[in-house]
């Protein structure tokens, strides 16, 4: 009798100083906040937290052995005991039938206007299976490479592990501490110098004040910040930011790392240093469970890897054989996705196309070139042309109904070769053709022809921006008419001559 009130007298002296404690830096933290660094309240905050922790370990263990009746209530002992049951846990990570769904609402809800317009509207939502039933174990000093593509699960996965997230359906189980590597630098205050960011950031991993003051100094160097660390954090840069949290959370000697794509820190060099901090968390038996699209570093690093896709497990296992597997399957889904797009594009050309001829069909139906005539200055059939000449052609075109952007031109081809010498049309002139229904005549001047010899034919079209042609009348065709260009007596070869003059230099 007298043991068990010795016992609720110690509990009750304990509780009362560990209240004390908590209500003198409750106290000090409201009306001495502006006196006191950040760094003294956290040393207050830190031994009030770890007086309670120790305070509830050794309660629950003295409720244990005096319910199950003979053992020790030696501090010593105790603590070994809960050391050796910890150690014989055989995994550190342990999730079964892990879901994890989200409400996606289907109307955007931002501010007060939209609040009393959907007042009285029965929001509707999406379910989004960000996990789906998934189980997995990580031994003790295991590396676990989870890999798969944007949005199949990895980064939710990690969260529910951290304790961000709550599983909506299944089991996780954590056998030690855990520091989670997810968003560096959550939490730091950008009005506080990088000093005392150190301090408020190291203290929410878990550190106490005097782990803090020891390890401050390797802290700041790893980081490489011994010039900025009493700046205000709004000053550093982003890179800075970054190297400052990857460095207190290295340092926070926690037994499980969740990694997200934390490797690739600042600088190559800074890049190196973390990827030897990674090398040493293998040395000494740490579990590292790392989110990485990096297959050489989990094929280096990993004794195994795990692939997601759409919140499922597709692989577990060997980590080269889960690697091919992602890359094969990558492969895969960027052929189809190229597949598609070609298929897409054809689908959308051919649709293209074959309104252009439905198009087509309707101008011709309204338009016809009938006559192309070609005569000389003194307006009789031209019949041949020499060096110097001026001549006309005429497009006679009837319309049955107007067409808009509808233009003309005429080309002139080489009888023998059937290539084109010169191409002239109303678009590139900048002549309004001004269409009327019925008979349209169109005169063209050819001034001082430089043609030299051998026959030319005529063809003229009628086409259609963004269509093409849609009327052609071909003079050799049609009637035959074919122009012969009359040589001048030493004018060379050639089938153009260009006006010159020699000199001697």
């Amino acid at each position: 009798m007298n043991e068990k009130n010795n016992q609720q007298s110690n509990k009750k002296e304990h509780s009362i100083k560990s209240r004390d404690a908590i209500n003198r830096v409750s106290t000090e933290s409201d009306t001495d906040l502006k006196n006191t660094s950040l760094k003294e309240w956290v040393e207050g905050w830190s031994d009030t937290k770890e007086v309670s922790l120790r305070q509830g370990e050794l309660n629950s263990v003295q409720e244990r052995d005096h319910l199950g009746g003979g053992g020790t209530t030696k501090q010593s002992q105790t603590e070994n005991n809960i050391a050796t049951q910890y150690h014989t846990e055989p995994y550190a990570v342990k999730v079964t039938n892990v879901s994890k769904t989200f409400k996606i609402p289907h109307a955007k809800i931002d501010s007060m206007r939209s609040i009393f317009v959907n007042i009285y509207k029965k929001r509707t939502y999406e379910k989004f299976n960000a996990l789906d039933n998934i189980s997995f174990e990580v031994k003790k000093g295991e590396f676990l490479g989870i890999i798969g593509h944007n949005g199949a699960g990895k980064s939710t996965l990690l969260k529910i592990l951290a304790g961000v997230y709550v599983p909506s359906e299944g089991n996780v189980e954590v056998n030690g501490m855990i520091a989670p590597f997810l968003e560096l630098g959550i939490g730091f205050n950008p009005e506080l110098s990088g000093r005392d960011n150190v301090y408020l950031n190291a203290t929410v991993l878990g550190l106490t004040k005097e782990q803090i003051d020891e390890k401050f100094d390797r802290m700041v160097e790893f980081a490489e910040l011994e010039r900025f660390i009493d700046e205000q954090l709004k000053n550093y840069s982003s890179g800075m930011r970054a190297r400052l949290a990857f460095s207190v959370s290295i340092h926070a000697d926690r037994g499980i790392l969740l990694m997200d794509e934390v490797l690739a820190v600042g600088d190559s060099r800074f890049t190196e240093k973390c990827l030897d901090v990674f090398k040493g968390y293998k040395n000494q038996g740490k579990t590292v469970i790392l989110v990485t699209h990096s297959m050489d570093t989990v094929r280096e690093y990993c004794d195994r890897a795990l692939l997601l896709d759409s919140g499922k497990i597709l692989d577990s296992g060997d980590v080269d054989e889960v690697c091919d597997k992602y890359i094969y399957r990558n492969v895969l889904e960027d052929k189809r996705k190229e597949l598609e797009k070609k298929e897409k594009l054809e689908k959308e050309q051919k649709e293209q196309n074959k309104q252009i001829e439905e198009s087509k069909k309707e101008v011709k139906k309204a338009v016809n070139i009938t006559e192309v005539k070609l005569s000389d200055v003194n307006n009789n059939e031209l019949v041949q042309i020499k060096y110097g000449d001026d001549f006309f052609v005429q497009i006679v075109v009837n319309i049955n109904k107007i067409a808009s952007n509808l233009n003309v031109s005429i080309q002139v081809f080489d009888n023998n070769t059937d290539q084109m010498v010169c191409d002239n049309n109303t678009f590139a002139s900048k002549f309004n053709c001004s269409w009327q229904v019925g008979k349209n005549i169109f005169e063209i001047k050819f001034k001082d022809v430089m043609f030299n010899q051998g026959e030319i034919y005529f063809k003229a079209f009628l086409y259609k921006k963004g269509q093409g042609v849609v009327e052609m009348f071909c003079t050799k065709e049609k009637n035959n008419k074919i122009v012969r260009v009359v040589r001048q007596v030493g004018a060379g070869g050639g089938i153009m001559r260009i006006e010159h003059e020699w000199n001697r230099k």
